[in-house]
């Protein structure tokens, strides 16, 4: 039996929260349908595109989002740039577009006037948020009530994953995502899955303590995800966390891998594993610590292999979340406040 990560104490809530996400999973899905319906009324016809506002985890469903979305409607889908309308005062035409704004709180100024804008400006707007009663909410067209309930840790865990799910319920009520009925029912028994198998994330956190930097790396779906877990180690452990494209890291980045950081790929079986363990491949070749997360061969961090590839993100975040715990706790921070950080950050 391997050695375990300290138990309770640092870091207790943001575990107490982690645990809430089967449930909370279980309640949006359950809403899908109704979801779904209202997104297809509501939605521009023709839909010329679709743009995605957030910040944070939120930006890094977000990115996971604007592949779904292109996917699922033909048309091109694009991560906003907020600055662009509340600094430099464009006045960007959104006639025909889906506008989706992804807020924790529904409070942050510049996602709200983001909103406002495209709304004024054409838009379809509709807002994933935890507070329907927020400026955000009231901002836009449509609310998704994400239901993930009070985060009070403050790394977002039950959020973010409740907002993958929710650009899932989207995407697939506007064309072909990969997502069955039964997929989508079995995914909360997934994640409980996973929470309950803390053993390979406790190995891997015993495996980063001793590294000043760290990059996680991923492509296609799960690009979003890999952000989002490196955005997890960053906050709970103040150790420098980069995520890169497979793409992109072979794009020159590539050159800093035997001296560089320790090394977490994410691949699910789908069309963007192939690169991602060939990538892994040629790290260690160039002498990498690298380490692979997902349910292919050779994995140190693995989940169900039954999920489709746009129900991977969630999984692959779980465990993230899971490592980013683990370390803190191996380190001696506590993960619920970590220093010069707050819940809702004002941009």
């Amino acid at each position: 039996m391997s050695e375990s990560v300290p138990g309770p104490g640092p870091g207790r809530v943001m575990e107490a929260e982690m645990a809430e996400q089967p449930a909370r999973l279980a309640a949006l899905l359950s809403r899908r349908r109704e979801v779904a319906e209202q997104v297809r009324k509501a939605v521009p016809k023709p839909l010329a595109g679709t743009v995605l506002v957030a910040r944070g985890s939120s930006d890094h469903a977000a990115t996971f989002g604007a592949y779904l979305l292109e996917m699922a409607t033909h048309r091109p889908a694009a991560l906003a740039s907020p600055s662009v309308y509340t600094l430099y005062r464009a006045e960007t035409d959104f006639s025909g577009y889906l506008v989706i704004t992804a807020s924790q709180s529904g409070r942050t100024p510049e996602i709200v006037e983001m909103a406002e804008h495209a709304r004024q400006k054409g838009a379809c707007t509709v807002a994933f948020t935890n507070d329907s009663g927020s400026p955000l909410a009231r901002a836009a067209e449509l609310v998704v009530d994400l239901g993930a309930g009070e985060e009070r840790a403050v790394p977002a865990t039950k959020t973010v994953t409740a907002e993958l799910a929710a650009f899932v319920v989207v995407a697939s009520a506007l064309g072909e995502t990969g997502v069955t009925e039964r997929a989508a029912e079995e995914l909360p028994g997934q994640v409980a899955t996973i929470l309950a198998d803390t053993a390979p994330a406790e190995m891997l956190a015993r495996w980063l303590a001793g590294a000043d930097r760290i990059a996680t790396v991923a492509r296609g779906l799960l690009y979003g995800a890999a952000r989002e877990v490196a955005l997890k180690l960053e906050e709970t452990t103040a150790r420098f966390t980069a995520a890169f494209s497979a793409a992109d890291l072979r794009h020159g980045p590539i050159a800093m891998a035997a001296s560089g950081p320790s090394i977490l790929a994410f691949a699910h079986p789908g069309p963007a594993q192939e690169d991602v363990t060939s990538l892994v491949t040629e790290l260690r070749a160039r002498g990498a610590a690298v380490r692979l997360a997902g349910p292919v061969e050779g994995s140190e961090l693995t989940w169900s292999a039954s999920a489709p590839e746009a129900l991977a993100p969630v999984l692959a975040v779980v465990r993230g979340q899971q490592l980013a715990l683990a370390l803190a706790r191996l380190t001696g921070r506590d993960p619920d406040s970590p220093p010069g950080l707050t819940k809702v950050t004002v941009t």
